[in-house]
């Protein structure tokens, strides 16, 4: 059996208890050793084999998984965050199913979520922004061109920004041309959930100069929006008394104390 597992942001208690469980009974562990913090091997138990895939090609985790699965051993395949974001495990899989091997998946804590706390964030403020646009610039991946940085920037949603800091001068151009200004809130945080997190408050127009100066060139996320500031926002109607729920009828406001 491969077991999918999402090793979370960063920090090593914040893998879930299904996916520790799967590491402290794995005969294999093979990791994305370049993203996954190194801490979390320690919940694999004696003997294990541990595996770098950033030393790999997908051609020789493949070999390993199989040859895992032909000796009855059970397999972790760690993934940093939550694999479905930017994980490359569907042509694992579909690998796998070709060669009739059983894998499941579990999910993971990713790097956005782990950023929204490094700043005690909610990216969607009542009317502000309901919207999270979750992308990356093109790189030696190409990213649609439906899905440019332009088109999403002109819904002024909140966006959060993977694999792309080696490119934020064009970054800020691209998302002021898409609508939104140079001095949109925007924020950096480098290593969302490590020890060495850095969470940085910026404006879009200084994204590359914010970087520099702290010296981050990989590793990063940006956040896009005016939710990063939260300096306007409406109340929520779930907890408003005037709001009645199926849980809790509604009731009067109370009087304004002149506060």
């Amino acid at each position: 059996m491969i077991h999918f597992v999402g090793a979370g942001p960063g920090a090593p208690d914040l893998i879930t208890l299904r996916g520790k469980k799967f590491l402290e009974e794995a005969d294999v562990i093979i990791y994305a050793g370049s993203l996954v913090n190194p801490q979390l091997l320690d919940y694999a138990r004696e003997g294990c084999q541990v595996h770098n895939s950033a030393e790999m090609t997908l051609e020789e985790v493949l070999a390993v998984m199989k040859e895992a699965e032909a000796a009855g051993l059970t397999t972790v395949r760690l993934h940093t965050g939550d694999p479905s974001l930017y994980g490359a495990i569907r042509e694992q899989m579909d690998a796998l199913e070709e060669a009739g091997i059983s894998f499941d998946y579990c999910p993971g804590v990713s790097s956005f979520s782990g950023a929204a706390a490094a700043l005690n964030l909610e990216y969607t403020l009542p009317d502000v922004s309901q919207s999270v646009v979750i992308t990356r610039m093109a790189g030696r991946t190409p990213v649609p061109e439906k899905e440019s940085i332009e088109s999403f920037a002109a819904h002024h949603a909140t966006m959060v920004i993977f694999l792309s800091t080696g490119m934020l001068q064009e970054l800020s151009l691209r998302l002021i041309a898409g609508g939104y200004s140079a001095d949109t809130p925007a924020a950096i945080v480098y290593k969302a959930t490590w020890e060495d997190e850095k969470a940085l408050v910026c404006t879009v127009g200084t994204l590359a100069e914010t970087a520099a100066r702290n010296n981050i060139t990989k590793t990063a996320l940006m956040i896009i929006g005016d939710a990063v500031s939260h300096s306007h926002y409406q109340r929520s109607e779930l907890y408003n008394p005037a709001f009645a729920t199926e849980f809790r009828p509604a009731s009067r406001m109370p009087e304004d104390s002149g506060k």
